[in-house]
């Protein structure tokens, strides 16, 4: 892994969300990374729950300032970054008032997914590549966990294909026991077509739950991790027949072997 760039890109990740499977992997992976001499950066989104006295956020004026283009609408990009404490790795934040200041992160008082999590999605992908380009920084791998990034494989390989930072870039998306109950907004392909990614492209999302978005950050990704043993029999027949790399069942007490067997078969 030395000197390997790997760009880990979550929708939680400790401290700065509360533990659970994916905020504890997307930690543990790129500690174990960085461990072995590789290059890392970490993307997630700016959630309103995050302290940012606490955690020492501060504003990176020149890779803010632009606008995301969703669904017509342009929408302000902030990043801001902090580094975890006594590990040397730096976060990077994806921020917008209007997606992410809320304290609550995908649900409401209720329990009801919030009605803009589809929005958040694309934005979050969108925000991550555009930031990844003003950093010119080429990733060997690039590898998702959670459903708030799942867009992200798509977007690389269709909206953004043309990207050269991003031509060498291998994508691992990494599925974990269902995240979420109901789907997302029906009308998020319609969202996407905007971009130019037609409902062929994205079938899956015409039922956007859980393993639907999954499926589709799988068939574009170049390798899939599935995390935990409560995934349904319909879903792991789907990415067999993807005829892709596949890890099965690498939980955090045994993965940091796997994993890396797993990446190398992604690097030059």
């Amino acid at each position: 892994m030395t000197d390997k760039k790997v760009l880990f890109v979550s929708s939680e990740v400790l401290p700065y969300s509360s533990e659970n499977e994916i905020s504890k992997m997307s930690f543990e992976t790129p500690r174990m990374v960085n461990s072995y001499g590789g290059q890392i950066r970490i993307f997630m989104p700016r959630f309103g729950s995050i302290n940012e006295r606490r955690h020492q956020l501060h504003e990176v004026i020149r890779l803010s300032g632009m606008n995301i283009v969703i669904n017509d609408i342009d929408v302000p990009l902030i990043i801001k970054v902090a580094s975890i404490p006594k590990e040397r790795i730096q976060v990077y934040f994806i921020d917008n008032d209007e997606y992410f200041k809320r304290k609550a992160t995908f649900v409401d008082e209720d329990g009801v997914l919030f009605a803009d999590n589809d929005e958040r999605c694309i934005f979050f992908a969108k925000g991550v590549v555009e930031t990844v380009k003003k950093l010119n920084w080429l990733p060997d791998i690039i590898h998702v966990h959670g459903w708030l990034a799942s867009l992200l494989p798509l977007y690389l390989r269709t909206y953004y294909k043309d990207e050269p930072i991003f031509s060498e870039s291998k994508i691992i998306t990494s599925v974990f026991n269902q995240d979420f109950e109901g789907s997302l907004r029906s009308d998020i392909t319609s969202k996407v077509a905007f971009d130019g990614i037609n409902k062929k492209m994205a079938e899956h999302l015409a039922e956007p739950n859980y393993f639907n978005m999954m499926r589709v950050a799988s068939k574009y990704s170049d390798g899939v991790i599935v995390v935990g043993d409560n995934v349904p029999e319909d879903f792991s027949s789907y990415i067999n027949g993807l005829k892709k790399p596949i890890l099965f069942n690498s939980d955090m007490e045994t993965f940091q072997a796997s994993y890396r067997e797993f990446y190398q078969q992604f690097l030059k």
